[in-house]
C-alpha cells in the first residue's frame, strides 16, 4: 500500500519537474536562482514517507538532488524522473555539498554517517561541508555526531567553510506537512550554518527554529512529542468519554476548538474519523505518524528525562498506553 501511494506521489513529481527548472516569480524566495552555489548539490537519504516528499519540495525549489535509499522500488521512481541514484551513503557523499538524512531511529542514523560505506567512510577529508540529520534521535547521539564530523576537514574549501558541520534538524509536521512544505524545523548546532542553509529549510517548511548548540534540536523535538502523545491521549479519551455519554463529536470538536480544550490534535489532526477531511483518521488511518515511532520517541523522552534527573509522570503514562 505504501508503495502504490508513493506511485501516484511521484507521478505528480513529474509533472511538477519543469516547474523546478523554471520556477515562477511568486516563488523567488524559494527559487534555484536564490541559491548560494555551495547549497546547490543536495543529498537526501531516507526516502520514507517523510523523507519522499521533503525531497520532492526540494527538487520544485530546483536543488539539484541525489539520493540513496534501502527500498530499491523508491530509487527506482526517483531515477524514472531522472534523479541520480546511489547504493550506498558514502557514493551520496561524493556527489553533495550537503547531505539530508531522514532516518527512523538513531541506530540507523550511526550506520549511515558511521557504518561501512557510510557518509564519512572515506578518510578524514569530505566533500559535504553540511551534514543535517533530519531523524528524531536522542539528544546525545546527535551531539557525539557533531563532535565526531569536527574532526574532519573539507577536501575542497566551500566558501567561508574549511571544516564540515552537522546540524540536527528534526521537524514538526504530518506526511500532509512534508508534502504541502509547511514543516517545522527545530535546529541545533552552528547558528551560522543555521542561516546559510535557511532557505533550504524553508524549500521543505514554512517556519524554522535555531534551538542552540548540537542536540538541542532534537531536545526540543522530543519534548514536542511528548506533549503531542499527552494531548492527543487527552482528546482521544475525552471525545470517547463524551460520546459515551451522548455528545457528538463533532459537537465536543466546536467546544473543544472555541474553548480550552484547543490544541493540535483536536483542530487540526483530529482522531475522530469523518469530522475532517485529509487526516488519517478519514483515511482508515492510513498515512499517519505510526504508534511504534510515537513510542520510540516517549523512550527518547523518558531516557532524557532520567539523564537530566527530571520527573515524567505523563510521558511514562503515555509510554504505557
Amino acid at each position: 500500500m505504501k508503495i502504490c501511494r508513493l506511485r501516484s506521489l511521484f507521478s505528480s513529481i513529474a509533472k511538477c519537474n519543469s516547474q523546478a527548472i523554471s520556477p515562477s516569480p511568486s516563488s523567488a524566495a524559494h527559487s534555484f536562482s536564490s541559491i548560494n552555489h555551495h547549497l546547490q548539490n543536495v543529498g537526501f537519504i531516507g526516502l520514507g514517507n517523510m523523507g519522499s516528499r521533503m525531497a520532492n519540495n526540494l527538487i520544485k525549489a530546483g536543488f539539484k538532488l541525489t539520493v540513496h535509499d534501502k527500498n530499491y522500488d523508491v530509487l527506482e521512481m526517483f531515477s524514472q524522473m531522472g534523479v541520480p541514484t546511489m547504493k550506498t551513503p558514502y557514493e551520496v557523499s561524493e556527489a553533495s555539498d550537503i547531505v539530508i538524512t531522514m532516518l527512523p531511529s538513531s541506530a540507523h542514523v550511526i550506520d549511515v554517517y558511521t557504518g561501512p560505506d557510510g557518509l564519512l567512510h572515506g578518510g578524514k577529508r569530505i566533500r559535504p561541508w553540511l551534514l543535517i540529520d533530519s531523524s528524531t534521535i536522542d539528544p546525545q547521539t546527535s551531539r557525539n555526531l557533531s563532535a565526531t564530523i569536527s574532526n574532519y576537514i573539507l577536501r575542497e574549501r566551500q566558501g567561508d567553510w574549511e571544516k564540515p558541520v552537522k546540524l540536527d534538524a528534526p521537524v514538526s509536521g504530518s506526511i500532509i506537512a512534508a508534502e504541502a512544505g509547511t514543516l517545522t524545523f527545530m535546529v541545533g548546532g552552528s547558528e551560522e550554518a543555521f542561516l546559510t542553509a535557511k532557505s533550504l529549510f524553508l524549500s521543505m517548511g514554512k517556519s524554522t527554529i535555531y534551538c542552540g548548540e548540537a542536540g538541542s534540536g532534537s531536545a526540543a523535538k522530543i519534548c514536542n512529542n511528548l506533549a503531542l502523545a499527552v494531548s492527543m491521549l487527552g482528546i482521544s479519551e475525552a471525545l470517547a468519554l463524551g460520546q459515551s455519554l451522548g455528545v457528538a463529536a463533532s459537537t465536543l470538536t466546536e467546544i473543544f476548538n472555541c474553548s480550552s480544550a484547543r490544541c493540535w490534535s483536536s483542530d487540526a489532526y483530529n482522531p475522530v474519523p469523518g469530522l475532517m477531511e485529509g487526516v488519517p483518521s478519514s483515511k482508515d488511518y492510513n498515512g499517519g505518524f505510526a504508534s511504534k515511532l510515537m513510542a520510540k520517541d516517549l523512550n527518547l523522552a523518558v531516557e532524557s528525562a532520567k539523564l537530566a534527573g527530571c520527573k515524567y509522570p505523563l510521558t511514562s503514562q503515555a509510554q504505557k498506553m
